[in-house]
C-alpha cells in the first residue's frame, strides 16, 4: 500500500513567510528553507525579526486568512486522494495551517506547534520529532506503507530520497542542480503522472 507525502508551502500553497514579508514590508522574512537548510536556525531568525518589529501570531494569521492554495493545487490533491492515501508533511505550525487546510478540503496534516505568549508574541516553537519529515516517512514505512514524496526545499530532500519514489516540485535551480538524481517537475499534471507511474 502506498502513501504519498507532500510538502505544503511551495507545493500546495504559497510560502507563508514570503506572503507575510510582502504584507509587512520586511524583506528579511522572505528567507525560507530554500535558502537556509537549518530549520532551527531559520525559525529563531524569524522569531527575532518578529520581536524586533513588534509582530505576533495575530498579524501572521490575518495574512494567512487571505492566502489561497496555488492554482490547481486542490484539484491535484483531490485526484491523488481518489487514488490512495495522502499526508501533508510540513514544517509549518498548527496555528498557521487551519485556514489553508479548510481551503484544501481538510487533508491529513502532520506539522508542528508554536509557543505563543498570552499577548500573542511568538516566543518559541516545538517540532513534533527531530528531522520531522524524514522521521514521518520512516514511521509510515514501519507501519507497512511504501512512501512516495514530493517537496521543493532543502528540508524535503531526506523525505524525498527515503521512499519508493520522490520528486522535486517547482524547486530552485540550485537545489535541482545539487540533486540531479531526483526527478523535478513544474506542473501538477506531470507530478501526478510521475506519482501514478511510481505506484505501478
Amino acid at each position: 500500500m502506498y502513501i504519498t507525502c507532500l510538502d505544503l508551502e511551495g507545493v500546495l500553497v504559497p510560502e507563508i513567510w514570503i506572503e507575510f514579508a510582502e504584507v509587512t514590508g520586511i524583506p528579511e522574512l522572505k528567507k525560507t528553507t530554500r535558502d537556509e537548510p537549518d530549520y532551527d536556525k531559520l525559525m529563531k531568525y524569524r522569531i527575532d525579526i518578529l520581536k524586533e518589529h513588534g509582530l505576533g501570531l495575530k498579524e501572521i494569521q490575518d495574512t494567512i486568512a487571505k492566502i489561497d492554495p496555488l492554482p490547481g493545487a486542490k484539484e491535484f490533491l483531490d485526484a491523488l486522494r481518489e487514488n490512495g492515501q495522502v499526508v501533508i508533511v510540513s514544517d509549518t505550525f498548527t496555528q498557521f495551517a487551519k485556514p489553508l487546510m479548510k481551503k484544501l478540503g481538510w487533508p491529513t496534516l502532520m506539522c508542528n506547534e508554536l509557543v505563543v505568549a498570552e499577548d500573542g508574541t511568538i516566543v518559541d516553537f516545538k517540532m513534533r520529532v527531530d528531522d520531522s519529515k524524514y522521521s514521518t516517512v520512516k514511521a509510515l514505512q514501519s507501519a507497512g506503507f511504501e512512501t512516495i514524496a514530493s517537496g521543493d526545499s532543502f528540508n524535503d530532500l531526506r523525505m524525498i530520497k527515503a521512499g519508493k519514489a520522490g520528486f522535486l516540485f517547482r524547486s530552485t535551480d540550485a537545489i535541482k542542480a545539487a540533486n540531479p538524481d531526483v526527478p523535478a517537475y513544474e506542473t501538477y499534471e506531470d507530478l501526478f503522472a510521475a506519482i501514478q507511474n511510481a505506484m505501478k
